[in-house]
């Protein structure tokens, strides 16, 4: 007997993008999995998100959510009632080709430690170079800063086929993330307080931590425009992004990482401060100060975030923690005091297995 292809469920969360709707969605829709649905959330926009998906695409399964709380809630709430194997969490503003799920959906069927995955990420304004929020795959180095195949802080590279390798890494990009549906809703989804930025590394960082598996598998890609909802250099973007990734640390590291990582991470940060006011960028100033403040002011609440967290991963613990595709140097001290621009050039032996 033919086995059942499993259930696909692409789920967009829309905001305010009517016009990446109508560019976008036909591309979704000519997807050519055969054991498919489409969701289209809309994250209670203004623009008439949901009168267009009723007249246009009466086929889809519209979810209207009540109130906008941002990209991680939104999308917690979206997939509650999303009955699928694998959940497909897909930005408005991401365009795909015909074929691109079978071979994401093959890859993990064939190797059950895969708990999430993400194709090869491409700009779409210039499609031989990769996109900032994903690459070819997410890494992490030892102080917690997210990087890319492809893409270290504001240096994207072109694509030259350098990065074509399906391989494990450490966190799957939001912008397009394959994840076992049953495994989002055991480890807790995203962490709604995060709102936006860095929600997906917080939780393949969890299912990292409970032995699972993160995978980019090159033979998919999708292109993505970026900074729909929120735009590179605005101060809101700069705040989450600082926040969030303080968050991240705390809730995912070790006590005994903690214990000294942490106080090192506020001191860069505040360099980061530091040099975003002497260049002239006083919101960025701000949002980064008032990033810190919120985290150590607050720091009882995230502490109770990061307990949470363990106790997810106890319950649902596989193996020991997965560091693949940890950079156990600095990228920071890579990036802008050895002019390291490509993920190629950082030493390979650096890099957990």
């Amino acid at each position: 007997m033919e086995k059942t292809l499993p259930r696909v469920a692409i789920v967009i969360l829309a905001w305010n993008g009517k016009n990446y709707l109508e560019k976008f969605l036909p591309s979704v829709v000519a997807s050519t999995y055969a054991n498919l649905e489409i969701y289209v959330a809309d994250n209670h926009s203004t623009d008439g998100t949901a009168d267009y998906i009723r007249q246009h695409w009466p086929k889809l399964k519209p979810v209207c959510l009540e109130q906008n709380e941002g990209f991680a809630a939104g999308y917690n709430q979206a997939l509650a009632g999303v009955k699928a194997d694998y959940y497909v969490l897909l930005n408005q503003d991401v365009e795909t080709v015909p074929g691109w799920i079978e071979p994401m959906v093959a890859l993990m069927e064939k190797d059950p430690l895969i708990a999430a995955a993400q194709p090869k990420l491409m700009d779409y304004r210039r499609k031989d170079e990769f996109e900032y929020a994903g690459g070819a795959g997410g890494f992490i180095d030892r102080w917690g800063y997210p990087f890319c195949r492809g893409r270290i802080f504001d240096t994207t590279e072109k694509d030259t086929g350098q990065y074509n390798e399906t391989r494990e890494i450490f966190w799957a990009t939001g912008a397009a993330m394959f994840i076992r549906a049953g495994l989002f809703q055991r480890f807790g989804g995203f962490d709604g307080d995060f709102f936006a930025h860095m929600e997906e590394i917080d939780l393949c960082w969890r299912l990292k931590n409970a032995g699972y598996k993160i995978f980019c598998i090159c033979d998919s890609a999708a292109c993505h425009v970026g900074g729909g909802s929120l735009p590179m250099g605005n101060p809101r973007k700069t705040f989450l992004n600082f926040r969030n990734n303080l968050i991240l640390i705390l809730k995912n590291m070790t006590a005994g990482e903690l214990c000294w990582r942490f106080p090192l991470r506020l001191a860069l940060d505040q360099l980061a401060a530091i040099r975003a006011l002497a260049s002239g960028n006083t919101a960025d100033f701000f949002a980064i100060l008032k990033a810190q403040c919120q985290v150590v002011f607050h720091l009882c609440k995230w502490w109770r975030h990061r307990q949470a967290a363990q106790k997810i991963v106890n319950e649902n613990r596989i193996g020991p923690r997965n560091p693949a595709g940890t950079f156990q140097g600095s990228v920071v001290r890579y990036y802008f005091q050895r002019g390291v621009k490509r993920f190629s050039e950082l030493p390979p032996d650096r890099f957990a297995k």
